[in-house]
């Protein structure tokens, strides 16, 4: 990969923590690792596999898209959105990471544009850069997406009236994801400068790692809290609204229930994780994990990764 993960664990623990393009490609890749090796219920996690999908495939797509979102600040969102699921396509058959990639995309292209330190780049002024991002996509753009979403193929996608991915886009990128916002968050993200990421899973994330939770733990609680407050679309789409509702009343019972700071809690999170599961995964929480990556590489170009925990 041309060099990409050389003197990897160097890049890392550098003191040095700018939002060079390698830096972010390398905080692409370390977000989706963390997102998959949590143990999130209805989701692949380490000894959790689907029958279409195991927990290695998510390795490789974590590795595979860290050069192509490294790339971000040099070409369109769109065609970074391309690549990188190009590159997950030479690793597995099946689709990995289309959501995440759809949502780390700009958040790449946005870090590398701001060509600050990350303690000198805030959440608030990396979401600012994201929305003018976001409002400079093109027709191109979308056509570049509609090119991945053909390739990744994803499990319960809707035929649309107007701007179906089997056709050919006239209008930008956002405004095409502004015509699904009704039925899909991750276009909805598009629409609102991550309304969801920003504002529920970021903070959710940041609390439980200054409380002192681990990383698996911090992300099975924001992945929880996500999706008490928004039912997942992955779900709707493949199972209907009414098993999308139930999974969400499970995640704030869960959640009341203390989630992964109680014993109680993680056992409602053990039996939540069984309810959601059968053999068509069609209670997979798929979206609420794609926001949770996107929660964690926001974090984790902030400095966040060695945050001090109790």
């Amino acid at each position: 990969m041309t060099g990409f993960y050389k003197d990897l664990a160097a890049a890392l623990l550098a003191v040095d923590r700018e939002h060079t393009p390698v830096n972010v490609g390398l905080a692409a890749a370390l977000a989706c690792l963390l997102e998959v090796s949590a143990p999130k219920p209805g989701n692949v996690s380490p000894g959790r596999h689907f029958a279409d999908l195991r927990y290695e495939d998510f390795l490789a797509s974590a590795i595979a898209i860290g050069e192509p979102l490294a790339g971000a600040g040099a070409r369109s969102v769109g065609a970074t959105v391309r690549l990188a699921v190009e590159a997950t396509a030479r690793w597995t058959r099946s689709n990995t990471n289309l959501g995440i990639v759809l949502l780390l995309a700009p958040i790449a292209r946005a870090a590398i544009m701001a060509e600050g330190r990350q303690d000198d780049v805030p959440h608030a002024a990396l979401r600012t850069r994201l929305r003018q991002v976001l409002e400079a996509t093109t027709i191109e753009d979308a056509r570049d997406a509609y090119a991945a979403i053909r390739l990744a193929t994803p499990g319960g996608l809707d035929h649309a009236e107007s701007q179906d991915v089997s056709t050919e886009p006239t209008l930008s990128l956002v405004d095409v994801m502004g015509l699904a916002a009704h039925r899909d968050t991750i276009a909805r993200e598009y629409v609102t400068g991550f309304e969801v990421t920003f504002e529920t899973a970021v903070p959710a994330l940041e609390r439980a790692r200054q409380d002192g939770l681990s990383w698996d733990d911090a992300v099975v609680e924001t992945f929880l809290t996500v999706l008490a407050s928004t039912p997942d679309t992955h779900i709707a789409r493949r199972s209907g609204a009414d098993l999308a509702a139930f999974a969400t009343a499970r995640a704030g019972a869960v959640l009341a229930a203390g989630g992964v700071r109680s014993a109680s809690g993680r056992g409602a999170i053990d039996e939540m994780d069984r309810a959601l599961r059968d053999g068509r995964n069609s209670g997979n929480p798929g979206t609420t994990a794609d926001l949770t990556a996107a929660a964690i590489f926001v974090v984790l170009l902030g400095g966040g990764f060695h945050a001090v925990t109790r």
